[in-house]
C-alpha cells in the first residue's frame, strides 16, 4: 500500500536521526549510489499480526484495557463497579466485588486503512485480550447465615492484559531523478504486556484501591532500503529491537451516595438509586530498556552480509512513563439501569525514552455509556434478563502527524447473557461491538469494526466457614 508523503517522512527521519553522522553519511552514499536493495531473512521473517502504520511511533498502539462487559458501554472504568464483574480500570472497584470472578477475552478486528486519495488496505486480525482472576475476603454466604450487615469489603485481583501493540508492513515509493526508483519497506511487530495486583477496600459506602503493574515486552523495527532500477544493486537494512520492563502504581476510589431506598418486608433491599463519584490517578514511572541494533549491507537477493554500518547489543536505558489521571459520574438504579459519562487525561509530554524518543503529548479522552436490564429477576422471559448496553467515546492520541493530534472515536454496543447455575451466583457471557475510526481524515485513517466476546465465570463458595451442629 502507498503511504502519503508525510508519513513516510516522519518514518524515514524518525529512524535515521539515531544515526550517528558518520553513518549518516554512509547511508546517504548509499542511497546515491544505488546501493539499497530489499534482501535478506530478518525483514522477511517479521510477521506482523495487525497493520496500523502509526504503531511505529512512541512504543505503540495503546491497548484501551477494559474488558468486554465495559466495552459494550463506551469503555466506561473509572466509575463502573459490579458485584459479579472485574473492572481492571479502576482497583477501588474490587470493594465492591461480592462473589469470585475469572474472566477471559477474544476479539476480532477487521480494520480499512485509507490515505484521502482512494488507495486503501484492509486486513482481519484478532487474539487473546486479557485473562483476570478477582475474588472478595469475605465470603458473603458467610455473612448471610451469621445475619450480619456487612459494613465494609475487600476484594484482590490479579489481571494480565496487553498494554501497547506494534504491528505493520507498509510500502513507500520515491522517485529519485536520475536513479530511477526507491522502494522504502518498513516492518514492524511485538507490543508490551501488563501484569497487575490490584486491592480494593470498601468502608460502607466509600472504597479505595490500588494496583501495583509490572510492565514487559519487547518491540522489533526493520526499515529496508532497495534501488528498483539496479539490478546490481546491495540491500541495506536498518534492524532495531528494544525490550522493556518497569513498574506503574495506580490509585483509585469510588463514593456511593445512595437515595431512594425501598425494602421488602424481610428488610431487604430491593430498590434504590445511588449517584457514583470516582477518579483514577497513575504515577509517573521509570523504566528500564535493553535495546540491540543491527544495521548492514547485503549481496543483491541474498543474505550474504558485505558490510556492517552499526552493531550494538544490550544497550541498557532508563526512560519515564507519564502521570494519567481520570473521573467518572454514574447514575445507577438497583439492577435496572446504569448510565455514566468519565474523562480521562495522560500527561504523555513528559514521556522519555532514549532508546525509542519520538516526541508525544499530552492527550484526553471523553467515555459515555448505558446498561438497562429490564427485568432482572424474570423467570419466564430469558430477553428480560439481558443486560443491553449502549456507547460512544471520543479522544486524542499522544502521536501526532504534521503537528495535530491523531484522533478515535466511535460508538458500541453490548450483550449481557447471564447463565445460571442451581444454587450458584450467574455467571455471564459478554458480547461487544465497537465501530470507530482512528487516525486524520487528511493523513492515514483507520476505519474499523471490533467484536469482543468474553466470559466471567463467577463462584461464591470461596472461602466459605462450613459448619456442623
Amino acid at each position: 500500500m502507498q503511504l502519503l508523503a508525510s508519513l513516510h517522512k516522519i518514518n524515514v527521519v524518525a529512524q535515521m536521526a539515531k544515526l550517528n553522522n558518520k553513518v549518516w553519511l554512509l547511508v546517504i552514499g548509499l542511497s546515491f549510489l544505488g546501493a539499497l536493495q530489499l534482501a535478506g531473512q530478518s525483514t522477511s521473517s517479521i510477521i506482523p499480526k495487525y497493520n496500523s502504520p502509526y504503531s511505529r511511533l512512541g512504543i505503540g498502539n495503546y491497548y484501551p484495557g477494559y474488558f468486554a462487559a465495559a466495552a459494550g458501554m463506551g469503555g466506561i472504568g473509572v466509575g463502573y463497579n459490579d458485584p459479579t464483574h472485574l473492572n481492571p480500570q479502576n482497583p477501588a472497584s474490587l470493594g465492591f466485588l461480592r462473589v469470585t470472578a475469572f474472566e477471559g477475552g477474544i476479539f476480532s478486528k477487521y480494520n480499512v486503512l485509507n490515505n484521502g486519495k482512494g488507495e486503501r488496505d484492509d486486513a482481519w486480525s484478532g487474539n487473546i485480550q486479557y485473562l483476570s482472576l478477582g475474588f472478595p475476603m469475605r465470603n458473603p454466604i458467610n455473612e448471610s447465615l451469621e445475619r450480619q450487615q456487612p459494613t465494609s469489603g475487600i476484594g484482590m485481583a490479579f489481571t494480565l492484559v496487553p498494554y501497547t501493540y506494534v504491528g505493520y508492513d507498509v510500502k513507500s515509493t520515491i522517485e529519485n531523478p536520475g536513479f530511477g526508483t526507491a522502494t522504502n519497506t518498513l516492518k514492524g511487530t511485538g507490543g508490551t504486556y501488563k501484569l497487575a495486583w490490584s486491592n480494593g477496600f470498601r468502608y460502607k459506602s466509600i472504597a479505595v484501591g490500588l494496583e501495583t503493574a509490572y510492565l514487559f515486552g519487547k518491540i522489533t523495527n526493520s526499515r529496508r532500503l532497495q534501488l528498483d532500477s539496479s539490478s546490481i544493486a546491495y540491500g541495506t537494512e536498518l534492524a532495531d529491537d528494544i525490550s522493556l520492563r518497569g513498574l506503574r502504581l495506580k490509585a483509585g476510589f469510588q463514593a456511593a451516595i445512595d437515595f431512594g431506598k425501598k425494602k421488602d418486608k424481610d428488610k431487604s433491599i430491593s430498590d434504590y438509586k445511588r449517584l457514583l463519584i470516582s477518579g483514577t490517578y497513575t504515577m509517573g514511572g521509570s523504566v528500564q530498556t535493553n535495546a540491540s541494533r543491527f544495521y548492514r549491507r547485503e549481496l543483491y537477493l541474498t543474505t550474504t552480509i558485505i558490510d556492517t554500518i552499526l552493531r550494538e547489543f544490550d544497550n541498557i536505558q532508563t526512560g519515564q512513563l507519564p502521570m494519567e489521571f481520570g473521573m467518572g459520574l454514574t447514575f445507577e438504579r438497583f439492577n435496572k439501569l446504569r448510565i455514566s459519562a468519565e474523562y480521562t487525561v495522560g500527561k504523555w509530554s513528559n514521556y522519555e525514552l532514549t532508546a525509542k524518543s519520538d516526541k508525544l503529548f499530552d492527550n484526553y479522552f471523553f467515555r459515555f455509556g448505558g446498561e438497562l436490564i429490564p427485568e432482572y429477576a424474570s423467570y419466564n422471559k430469558y430477553s428480560r434478563r439481558m443486560s443491553y448496553r449502549l456507547g460512544a467515546f471520543y479522544g486524542t492520541d499522544p502521536r501526532t502527524v504534521n503537528g495535530k493530534s491523531l484522533l478515535q472515536y466511535g460508538f458500541t454496543m453490548g450483550l449481557g447473557l447471564p447463565i445460571v447455575v442451581p444454587r450458584q451466583t450467574p455467571s455471564f457471557v459478554d458480547l461487544s461491538l465497537e465501530v470507530g475510526r482512528f487516525g486524520l481524515k487528511d493523513a492515514l485513517r483507520e476505519t474499523y469494526i471490533q467484536l469482543t466476546a468474553g466470559f466471567s465465570l463467577n463462584d461464591n463458595t470461596w472461602f466459605y466457614k462450613r459448619k456442623f451442629n
